[in-house]
């Protein structure tokens, strides 16, 4: 199955600090809040929620296709993604650039707070899906540039390509006119618990209307994840939900979401029932949450799949990811 992901690429500025940043916060104060906190460590990561999707992909055999705007930092990144088996064709250079940045601080309860600078992200406006040589199956759209994500919502449903909606964190920056227009023309929405009530409450479209509205795509599906509460499949009949996999530690939140999808996604390519795929989601993201960094983990299908079944009860339609992508 051909997949393309379109989305951010950074580089990941994680820290931790050791305390709570609840601790620190007053409430009636908060209209002239300024905080600084002292962190133990820093690391600098690679990220980006296509590249971070794509990552788990390929671990599971997939070779999908990145689709997005880098800057001239992006060599090394390249070189490690195409060494992984992600096709970084599609990953286009913006001459004088950095790559887009992530700056997250993580306190011990596992809150973060974070800011992004989107360096080259700001030109992925500029890409096309019209210059795409070989026709998706799925096209993946991810949070990036708004204009972006608004340009691709309109090609997919011009050029009549299947797409999985994920605004996440750019719901804040798209009015309820385009978020359902996107949704309208997805045959998936992905989303966590907090931003189901956010379109919610810019939409009044939530899991259950989404999938039985009169234009929702046959077959089509909501998946809202929900933490450490595992996640909630949707459709116009059925609900399922999906308990996490326990980590054998807890290294580090970021990119775990990311992890999930690129699980889900893997399932979903070989045609496996959407129970299924959640789980290979949850698990992807749980190899995720035991390491630092959103691809700062890895693991050999067999591993993987060995893994699977020791939690869950299988038939064996899983040992169908070991075929070699097409």
């Amino acid at each position: 199955m051909n997949i393309v992901l379109t989305g951010s690429v950074a580089f990941d500025y994680l820290m931790s600090f050791p305390g709570c940043f609840r601790e620190h916060i007053i409430p009636e104060h908060l209209e002239t809040i300024s905080l600084s906190f002292l962190v133990d460590s820093m690391v600098r990561l690679r990220g980006g929620v296509a590249p971070n999707i794509a990552y788990t992909l390929a671990l599971l055999g997939k070779h999908p296709l990145l689709w997005a705007a880098v800057g001239e930092d992006f060599e090394e990144y390249r070189d490690w993604l195409n060494n992984v088996g992600v096709d970084t064709s599609g990953a286009c250079v913006i001459p004088g650039v950095y790559t887009a940045s992530f700056f997250a601080n993580t306190d011990r309860d596992n809150n973060q707070i974070a800011s992004f600078y989107p360096g080259a992200m700001a030109y992925a406006a500029q890409l096309s899906l019209h210059d795409i040589q070989k026709k998706p199956d799925i096209v993946v759209i991810s949070p990036n540039d708004p204009n972006a994500m608004i340009r691709y919502v309109d090609e997919c449903q011009e050029l009549n390509f299947r797409y999985i909606y994920d605004p996440s964190q750019q719901l804040v920056r798209l009015n309820s006119d385009q978020l359902v227009k996107g949704i309208n023309g997805a045959f998936a929405l992905f989303v966590n618990d907090y931003e189901a009530a956010l379109i919610e409450k810019m939409t009044g479209l939530n899991p259950e209307n989404i999938t039985r509205r009169q234009q929702a795509p046959k077959n089509g599906f909501v998946v809202v994840t929900r933490g450490s509460q595992g996640a909630d499949i949707y459709t116009s009949e059925n609900t399922w939900h999906i308990p996490v996999v326990p980590p054998s530690q807890i290294a580090d939140p970021t990119g775990v979401g990311d992890a999930f999808r690129g699980g889900f996604l893997t399932g979903y390519s070989h045609e496996l029932d959407l129970v299924t795929c959640g789980r290979m989601g949850v698990l992807a993201a749980t190899y995720c949450l035991e390491q630092r960094g959103p691809q700062g983990f890895r693991y050999t299908i067999k591993e993987y799949i060995d893994r699977y079944k020791q939690i869950f009860v299988d038939d064996h339609q899983i040992d169908v990811i070991t075929r070699k992508d097409e």
